[in-house]
């Protein structure tokens, strides 16, 4: 391939199951972007939007009236910030679990006569 215009890039896609569908994606970046880091970028579309789905629900991303821009970037970017929190807890926490499954206490006591 050579080398790309500068300007946006019209990105056709299709499903391999159902090559009848066929979406549609603009892209715009640096003349020196690769088609293959294009085409992973549209595909992290959905990670994206499943993460805005789930902060809308446990993070009250959707709580908000917006008044002022200022107002309302705060909120977004703490709700986010709220977000990538409870990812990474659950992340450890899940790491945990899958350590400790021999474990015998839920909670385990600092005190060694309740250690169980």
């Amino acid at each position: 391939m050579g080398h790309r215009q500068p300007g946006p890039v019209l990105e056709v896609r299709h499903r391999i199951s159902d090559p009848i569908e066929i979406a549609y994606y603009v892209c715009c970046g640096p003349v020196t972007s690769r088609l293959k880091d294009l085409v992973r970028t549209a595909g992290a579309r959905w990670q994206v939007e499943e993460c805005f789905q789930m902060a809308k629900g446990e993070c009250g991303l959707v709580h908000y009236q917006v008044r002022l821009y200022r107002a309302w970037y705060r909120h977004i970017t703490r709700a986010m910030v709220a977000r990538a929190y409870l990812t990474a807890i659950c992340a450890v926490e899940a790491a945990k679990g899958a350590a400790e499954t021999m474990s015998k206490a839920s909670y385990p006591s600092a005190s060694r006569r309740f250690a169980g």
